[in-house]
């Protein structure tokens, strides 16, 4: 098996090594990188068999790497903090290990993907593994479905199909249904980006998160933008930021993951 170490930290990335060999010295280290940058253009030439990747590197954290370059190995996160679990599930990872890592813990990493590997026939090993690894859905939660929203005295359910856009106004987030009914909702964007699909949500900069399904027109912007449009009458000018075009237009083409 080749294994690529993405961690910035080189005692850190030492430990993996001793600890890979010790669980299977057949193991090949292809190479060790620390930041996310020398990543991707490694990531572009090479295909490891896995990849074991540190969350915080220093240049930021290493989800922008699936921003840049398509990643089907399956990959094992380390980190020392557990806020990521639910982003690195997001990708194609099998496993979050929490910092300091142990060889138990390492052990139990690889006997899942050696268990995941096994199950499949050899015939359909490479393209359900990649089905797999590839389709965030598969290793997240159940997304939401609908909202309680308070209208009066009277409490409504409005189904998440009938969002078009949900959006930020000082401390207050609303959320507006196709009917151009405007509702209060008890959410930060940042949150409803974690319960939301992200197959049919996108947040497009810190204001707004829109329906796909909403989306009348895109146009080119300024500054390497775009502007969206929606199916109906909205007061307010939603921009695509420009680190987001990119995603977005993942998102649109239909490859997108979460943003």
């Amino acid at each position: 098996m080749k294994v690529l170490i993405i961690e910035d930290e080189a005692p850190a990335a030492e430990k993996l090594e001793r600890y890979l060999h010790k669980f299977d010295p057949s193991i090949e280290i292809m190479g060790v990188i620390d930041n996310a940058e020398a990543a991707v253009e490694w990531l572009r030439k090479e295909k490891p068999d896995l990849i074991f990747m540190d969350i915080q590197l220093r240049d930021g954290l290493s989800f922008q790497i699936f921003q840049q370059v398509q990643v089907r190995t399956p990959v094992i996160f380390t980190t020392a903090f557990n806020e990521f679990a639910l982003d690195a599930f997001k990708v194609n990872s099998i496993d979050y290990l929490l910092k300091p890592i142990t060889f138990t813990a390492l052990s139990t990493s690889m006997q899942k993907l050696e268990a995941m590997k096994s199950a499949l026939n050899n015939d359909e090993q490479n393209v359900r593994l990649k089905a797999v690894f590839s389709n965030p859905n598969l290793k997240t939660k159940d997304y939401k479905t609908r909202f309680m929203v308070k209208l009066g005295e009277h409490i409504r359910s409005i189904t998440t199909d009938q969002i078009t856009v949900l959006y930020a106004d000082g401390r207050d987030v609303y959320l507006v249904t196709q009917q151009n009914r405007k509702f209060i909702i008890d959410y930060t964007l940042e949150s409803l980006e974690e319960v939301l699909d992200p197959g049919q949500f996108f947040r497009p900069n810190r204001t707004f998160i829109i329906n796909i399904n909403a989306i009348k027109d895109v146009l080119v912007y300024s500054n390497s933008r775009l502007k969206v449009s929606l199916t109906q009458d909205f007061d307010k000018e939603i921009i695509v930021s420009r680190e987001k075009v990119a995603e977005f237009k993942e998102w649109f083409d239909g490859q997108g993951g979460r943003n």
